[in-house]
């Protein structure tokens, strides 16, 4: 069997897909949907095409009450056939366009005196408003379908019904062929609106997921250079011990090595599951990593920068574990950053609070004061302290405030370390 060529294959599936457009349950329940407006005025306007429609079965079935004198009870009867194919592309679409197709003919032979190569007014009409509905309603290729439906039925109607004269037939084809250019255009215009809006959803999402890997990583390097940093520290110190005590036991001794050794393996273990989130040009910053003891200094930087800050500090304060004092300082460090991009010239005011079982951090400012525009951004910030907050099971509020301003709460749970053995 040889293969088909590929103009073949493409005339086949040309085929096959106005088959499945237009034979394949033509009157399959497709309701006309409302449009989607907004605002109290355009409201008004959703059942508009609605309407229309109507309005064209009616103009149909006058200009077919006006026509269908000598035609008698059957011209009168393919008049309200025509209008009913037009109010009935409101509910089944394809399958009103047969309708209007079928009734031509009889239009045309009941209609006596108004035969033009087998086109009359009322069903002419009736036909090109079923043609643009239907055509809008659908795809590209299944108003292509109907346009060369169309033609065939102008060409064959005339020869038949008028003896090869014209007559409106060739009218219809070059009138319905401009609606196919505008029913072509209109659709394409949708689609395309309908992909971009359907690109820039999946643009915000990507975008979205990238910023947590980002954020993700950011946090896995500082929590790897604070780690590692206190594992060398236990490696160093079990390394060093023995030789702190004058003749110490072979037990003590062979103690601090396992030490040293677990430590050291932890640290191998470490830096080989996290360095890979390390790119190939980052570097261990020198310096350890920032804790809650140099929010001073944060709040001298933003002061300097122009924001009015004010720092208040409760509760008893504690060393809390790395991770908890990194991921707070960088929080509060994120929000003050917020302030100065978002609210220009705005108060703020940063809240610390050691209560029992974490840490509460709330930074709040104002709005926007001065003649300073506020930049515009993307909502990583947010989006890199909700990040770190989660990583920790702590909870976050981020939220406008009552006079226009900004408030971001944040809990971070810290475990009550446990006594060592022998102490109360």
């Amino acid at each position: 069997m040889t293969a088909r060529s590929p103009e073949l294959r493409v005339a086949a599936g040309a085929i096959a897909g106005l088959r499945e457009d237009l034979c394949q349950d033509p009157f399959a329940y497709r309701p006309l949907e409302p449009l989607r407006t907004r605002g109290a005025l355009t409201r008004r306007l959703k059942w508009a095409p609605h309407i229309l429609v109507l309005g064209a079965a009616a103009i149909t079935l006058m200009l077919g009450l006006v026509t269908s004198n000598e035609g008698g009870p059957l011209g009168l009867l393919s008049a309200l056939v025509s209008a009913g194919a037009v109010a009935l592309t409101l509910l089944r679409p394809v399958g009103a366009w047969w309708i209007a197709l079928a009734v031509s003919p009889l239009a045309a032979i009941f209609g006596a005196g108004w035969t033009s190569g087998g086109w009359v007014p009322a069903s002419s009409f009736a036909y090109l408003v079923v043609f643009v509905v239907v055509g809008v309603r659908t795809r590209p290729r299944t108003a292509v379908g109907m346009w060369a439906v169309t033609v065939a039925y102008s060409v064959l109607a005339a020869w038949i019904l008028d003896d090869g004269r014209s007559g409106l037939a060739s009218v219809m084809i070059v009138v319905s062929g401009m609606l196919l250019l505008v029913v072509a255009l209109v659709t394409s215009r949708r689609q395309a609106a309908q992909e971009i809006t359907v690109q820039r959803q999946v643009t915000a999402v990507e975008r979205e997921r990238r910023t947590l890997l980002e954020e993700r990583t950011t946090i896995a390097r500082e929590l790897h250079d604070v780690v590692a940093h206190h594992m060398s520290v236990v490696a160093i110190q079990a390394e060093a011990a023995p030789y702190r005590v004058e003749n110490p036991p072979p037990e003590l001794t062979r103690s601090f090595a396992v030490i040293r050794e677990n430590a050291v393996a932890a640290l191998t273990e470490l830096r080989r599951v996290l360095g890979v989130v390390r790119a190939e040009d980052y570097e261990a910053p020198d310096a350890p990593q920032p804790t809650l003891a140099e929010l001073d200094g944060l709040v001298a930087n933003v002061r300097d920068a122009g924001l009015g800050v004010e720092k208040a500090v409760t509760g008893a304060v504690r060393e809390l574990p790395p991770g908890v004092e990194l991921s707070a300082y960088r929080i509060v460090q994120e929000a003050l950053s917020n302030v100065l991009r978002h609210a220009p010239g705005a108060a703020a005011r940063v809240e610390v609070s050691y209560v029992l079982g974490g840490l509460g951090l709330r930074v709040v400012n104002g709005p926007a004061r001065g003649l300073v525009k506020p930049s515009p951004g993307a909502g990583h910030g947010i989006t890199g302290m909700r990040e770190r907050v989660s990583m920790l099971n702590g909870e976050m509020t981020a939220a406008t405030t009552d006079d226009g301003g900004y408030e971001i709460a944040v809990f971070l749970p810290v475990a009550k370390a446990e006594a060592p053995e022998g102490q109360a």
